[in-house]
């Protein structure tokens, strides 16, 4: 660092995030988790070659919250003492943010094993249940979500069409079987006249019925079917495109959690298979689980799901049938299309904005010997660096700042800070995502 200002009068600074070893994570060096938490140095950090690393939180959620890592103070308490970090206009929109509360949480994630059939509330129904449950649901704040893959990145995302669910029941005995044959029928007559467009009231009550009817169903049928579907799949080739699809990942879920219900649930959600660099957005009561891969993540500041299959934990199959959305369509409704940053992104900086007002997402790719100014934000930003080693570098009370950064490090921007990205030298170039709000 070029000055010798503190620590706490700067407006880019380090922070230390937190790592969660979920049984569904990576082991060892294979997670990106625990890759980026040792090329950090983070502190006290050590990898263990036997143990799962599911993933790295950024930010000031109460259940695992950042470190400023020069003082080893609360971000959050930082962010609190100087409220012009976070910024007068985003302290006005988000009540939270005047306690140091940043409005989104930023993660990385690295799945061996897939995660729960979830969903997520919005803000009236996360208030209810975290005044019903505190203990379950430990906050009243809604959590819509955005995964960018990191790697080759597979996952279930909202209800398929009508009659593609409508073609699965009829080619699937196994899950037919396990639908009230009035339930079914009234299924089918919605399906056939289903069209492009969103749903009719009717057919989401529909789609709703037998989706409940799926996830209640007597476990010793459910064993029954799933048991009868894998030895039909073991044995046979798949008969289509689909098929070939399907096939695997049924067969994947049930040896990583067999009999479980949810194996039976990519007959009704889309499969997504996710390149780098690709994105997917979830809005609150959308069906989803992610299978396999990594990926950066973005979500309003909550840690609240609703989970019924594909899990250990506990299971509230009530309240996620009652809060799903029940839109349908193809997966790619949920993709979220990048568009260049600003004018100035001449290296390829992309911008990732949901429709939602808590978070944007930036990609930063330069090449080596390259360097990107990027303009100020209104809000706080949360930066980690993905690979490569280079500066970050600003403007303060009219000196010049910069910070060395590399691979695992991860930085806060306060509002209103242009930064310039660069590289080091002729050594590798600077991969990094920024997570920001603006008002």
């Amino acid at each position: 660092m070029t000055s010798k200002s503190s620590t706490s009068a700067l407006k880019v600074f380090k922070i230390v995030p937190t790592t969660q070893q979920y049984d569904w994570g990576k082991i060892g060096r294979e997670a990106k988790v625990a890759q980026f938490a040792e090329a950090s140095k983070l502190p006290g950090f050590t990898v263990d070659e036997v143990k799962p690393y599911a993933e790295l939180w950024m930010g000031t959620h109460s259940s695992s919250p950042s470190l400023v890592k020069d003082t080893g103070d609360l971000l959050s308490d930082h962010l609190r003492k100087y409220p012009d970090l976070i910024g007068p206009r985003i302290a006005e929109k988000f009540p939270d943010a005047k306690n140091g509360e940043l409005p989104f949480l930023f993660k990385v994630l690295s799945i061996a094993k897939a995660l729960s059939i979830q969903s997520h509330p919005d803000k009236e129904t996360a208030k209810h249940l975290h005044g019903v449950s505190p203990k379950i649901y430990k906050d009243p704040n809604h959590k819509p979500e955005m995964a960018l893959a990191l790697t080759e990145f597979e996952a279930l995302c909202g209800f398929r069409p009508l009659n593609d669910i409508a073609a699965n029941l009829r080619a699937t005995p196994e899950l037919d079987s396990l639908i009230p044959s009035t339930i079914l029928q009234a299924f089918f007559a919605a399906a056939s006249s289903s069209s492009d467009s969103s749903p009719s009231p009717e057919q989401k009550a529909a789609l709703k019925n037998l989706f409940s009817a799926l996830m209640t169903a007597p476990p010793s049928q459910v064993h029954s079917a799933i048991e009868s579907l894998v030895t039909r799949y073991s044995s046979s080739s798949p008969s289509s495109l689909a098929d070939a699809t399907l096939h695997p990942l049924i067969l994947k879920l049930q040896s990583q959690f067999p009999y479980d219900v949810g194996v039976l649930c990519p007959f009704l959600l889309n499969i997504i298979h996710l390149s780098p660099g690709s994105a997917i957005f979830l809005g609150a009561g959308e069906p989803h689980a992610y299978i396999s891969g990594e990926a950066i993540e973005c979500m309003a500041n909550s840690d609240n799901v609703i989970r019924a299959g594909l899990t250990p934990k506990l299971r509230d199959v009530e309240n996620l049938v009652k809060g799903l959305t029940y839109e349908c369509g193809g997966g790619e409704r949920s993709y979220v299309q990048p568009k260049a940053f600003t004018e100035e992104s001449s290296n390829g900086s992309l911008l990732y904005d949901p429709p939602i007002e808590e978070f944007s997402v930036v990609k930063v790719d330069l090449p080596k010997g390259a360097s990107e100014l990027q303009r100020a934000v209104d809000g706080p930003s949360v930066v980690i660096i993905t690979h490569g080693s280079g500066r970050i570098a600003w403007v303060q009370e009219g000196k010049g700042e910069e910070l060395e950064t590399g691979t695992g490090d991860v930085l806060f921007i306060g509002a209103g800070t242009p930064v310039s990205f660069s590289t080091r030298g002729k050594e590798d170039g600077l991969g990094a995502f920024r997570a920001f709000v603006e008002a």
